[in-house]
């Protein structure tokens, strides 16, 4: 860390007053851009997906509950994984707390991994989490959402991902997806962010951006972070390529 400048106090309000004007800024365009992610069009989800989860069989509609809205958290967990992407493990430690006020303002969180359901609560009881995660192992939903790729993909060396066709990084890929049902029970496609875009819901990122070394990190996440039971532990070995710093 390089050392930094040592003012008067007044000197220090003076420069917080200026960035304070800046952060006004940015917090009205991002106001701005949410306006905007809310008044994207529309798509019908006309493909039947089943799930597996531990009540059984649900499809897409039945695991919004009784709610009207639904976030999907594309969690890298393939079917011959050992365990959970670190990356996608870290996201995941900050959901719920958010479970209660998420549901009481009529939205349903559940994550998604292809891989079988035995796997999924195995790792979720290793890291204490209570949020609801079912398998898309039986189904195209990971495929069509673009965050699992096939041999085909890897044989070509490119895939679809973050709307893009790029070098091929990995079979299992992070995402959010969002998702609507009316009252018929039609389920609508809303949104779906990838790579960095689901670094809003990492709360340590923006605690960490309150310091002085803020994230202190060159590349990305997996230079410092781990599964939070093995920070004792030997560095991990991360596929989230996708977390990466452009």
């Amino acid at each position: 860390m390089e050392p930094h400048k040592i003012v008067s106090d007044a000197e220090w309000l003076e420069a917080r007053k200026a960035l304070l004007a800046e952060e006004r800024a940015f917090t009205h365009a991002r106001d701005a851009l949410v306006a905007k992610r809310q008044a994207l069009p529309w798509v019908k989800v006309e493909k039947t997906y089943t799930f597996e989860t531990p009540q059984g069989a649900r499809t897409l509609a039945e695991l919004f509950g009784p709610r009207s809205q639904l976030i999907v958290y594309h969690f890298m967990l393939g079917p011959d994984w050992e365990e959970g992407c670190p990356g996608c493990s870290f996201l995941s430690d900050h959901v719920d707390g958010m479970l209660p006020h998420l549901e009481h303002h009529d939205v349903t969180y559940v994550a998604v991994s292809r891989a079988p359901l035995a796997k999924i609560e195995a790792f979720r009881q290793r890291m204490g989490w209570r949020f609801p995660w079912v398998s898309s192992n039986a189904s195209d939903f990971n495929f069509d959402y673009h965050v699992s790729f096939s041999e085909a993909d890897k044989a070509r060396g490119n895939a679809i991902y973050n709307y893009t066709e790029q070098e091929y990084m990995s079979d299992e890929l992070p995402g959010v997806s969002a998702f609507y049902r009316d009252e018929a029970g039609n389920v609508y496609h809303t949104y779906s962010t990838y790579a960095r875009g689901g670094e809003m819901l990492i709360g340590t990122y923006a605690m960490l951006e309150l310091t002085a070394k803020g994230r202190n990190e060159e590349k990305d996440m997996r230079e410092w972070m781990r599964h939070h039971d093995r920070y004792d532990d030997a560095p991990a070995q991360s596929s989230c390529c996708a977390h990466e710093k452009p």
